[in-house]
């Protein structure tokens, strides 16, 4: 299955979540397609739309991230890893660790400004749906779970127009609900899914955000 954009594949996923429009919803991206996809699910909703923006930590001579730092400055460790091997790499590198912790996380702050920041009071006690264009593997579940895990919400959906195996495995653990379009076997890269790639830049990603309920009352 295959989308022409990102908001056609968020127009059938927000069809399939019409039962939260009655509730007091929070759309929570996890990417800046996740937004492209969050901004139809919300608009249809009646629901608030923020982006949960993080960072890969890298750590010297190895090509997968450790881990990734949230703009909370939470930093969570990639499953990917054993515990051994987090371990031994962060006696290792701690000092470099940190560093590149300190760094993307002022990135993190610069790029998105205030703007960009998620206040915990407007997730709690409310039915959080955390949206992807496309989970591909479970790394950004666990940021999302970590990030969420201080904050008291009422309910954790999970939704995205794709999937792997393993995200969904990982799905079904993290979210008390999930709506996946499809279930990805072989993965590919979450573009080869749609036809027009298209992404805003960070001061489109906050106009998004910013003007949608403004279209609240289109359906």
């Amino acid at each position: 299955m295959y989308f022409k954009n990102r908001a056609d594949a968020g127009r059938q996923l927000a069809k399939r979540l019409q039962a939260y429009r009655t509730k007091n919803c929070v759309v929570l991206a996890v990417s800046p397609g996740g937004v492209l996809i969050g901004a139809q699910v919300a608009i249809a909703l009646h629901a608030d739309l923020f982006m949960l923006a993080n960072e890969k930590v890298m750590v010297p001579g190895e090509p997968v991230a450790l881990g990734a730092v949230s703009s909370d400055n939470t930093l969570t460790y990639n499953s990917h890893y054993t515990t051994s091997d987090l371990e031994e790499l962060k006696a290792e590198y701690h000092g470099a660790i940190e560093s590149e912790r300190l760094e993307k996380l002022h990135k993190l702050h610069t790029i998105m400004g205030p703007d960009g920041e998620i206040p915990h009071s407007m997730l709690r006690r409310r039915v959080v749906i955390l949206v992807s264009d496309g989970f591909m593997d479970s790394f950004v579940l666990d940021v999302a779970a970590d990030f969420l895990k201080p904050i008291d919400i009422k309910k954790l959906v999970i939704a995205a127009p794709y999937a792997s195996i393993d995200a969904v495995d990982s799905m079904h653990l993290r979210g008390d609900e999930i709506y996946c379009l499809n279930v990805v076997e072989n993965v590919f890269g979450t573009d080869h899914y749609f036809d027009d790639n298209t992404l805003p830049d960070v001061p489109d990603l906050h106009k998004i955000m910013r003007n949608t309920p403004i279209n609240w009352h289109i359906d």
